[in-house]
């Protein structure tokens, strides 16, 4: 999932203290999730906008809704009407969301209240750690499941390299496990140990945002 973080609250209270009245729209997939900016989220932050405006004399009316996925247009325009009604609204959604609610909204300013950080997995109680970099030449087929271009510092396609510790910890970070040392262990308890052997060919980065703005067409189901 995407995983992101609220915006300090000075900042987004600077983004939005020249306007009248404010909507917070929340997104209810992968920022819920996280516990970012999920329908509890939004009234938090409600909350705590009036009680700032209040406490700086300033009269602004602010409310929150909750949009299922902001990435969807058909589900942005669920909430239309009533966002409309605002002169501003704080997107808690990734920077995707922020995108399409400022596309559908224009001229009304949407401003992000979150930072979004990356794609990754729960792994315990209030942690989320990062799992895959949207490569775009997915190569888990090949390291048993774990990326490392993801999570190995340097993005070494074949590892591990001369830092990793006895241990099997990373050079740069002694709490940080080698990712090729799990990769090496993975495929080692899948009986593919032999596979380790086989040098992982140069990427092609071009499949990344070294090669401009992607673009996913399906000819099957496209206009």
């Amino acid at each position: 999932m995407i995983v992101a973080e609220r915006k300090p609250l000075p900042e987004i209270i600077a983004n939005l203290k020249e306007h009248r009245r404010i909507i917070i729209a929340g997104c209810e997939t992968c920022v819920a999730e996280c516990h970012s900016g999920g329908q509890k989220e939004v009234e938090i932050l409600v909350s705590q906008l009036r009680l700032a405006f209040k406490d700086a004399g300033l009269k602004i009316e602010v409310s929150g809704c909750s949009i299922e996925r902001q990435c969807e247009p058909e589900m942005i325009e669920e909430r239309a009407a009533e966002i409309l009604k605002n002169d501003a609204v704080l997107s808690l959604a990734c920077g995707v969301g922020v995108q399409e609610m400022a596309r559908r909204f224009l001229p009304l300013p949407v401003y992000p209240g979150l930072n979004t950080t990356f794609m990754g997995a729960h792994t315990q109680s209030g942690v989320w750690e990062e799992r895959c970099a949207g490569c775009g030449d997915c190569i888990l087929d090949i390291t048993g499941g774990i990326c490392p271009v993801a999570r190995c510092p340097k993005n070494l396609l074949n590892g591990p390299c001369g830092g990793t510790t006895a241990d099997g910890k990373c050079e740069l970070d002694d709490d940080m496990p080698c990712v090729w040392v799990e990769i090496i262990e993975r495929l080692r308890k899948l009986g593919r140990e032999r596979e380790l052997v086989n040098i992982i060919p140069a990427k092609n980065w071009e499949t990344t945002r070294d090669g401009g703005v992607r673009k996913l067409i399906r000819e099957d189901i496209a206009d």
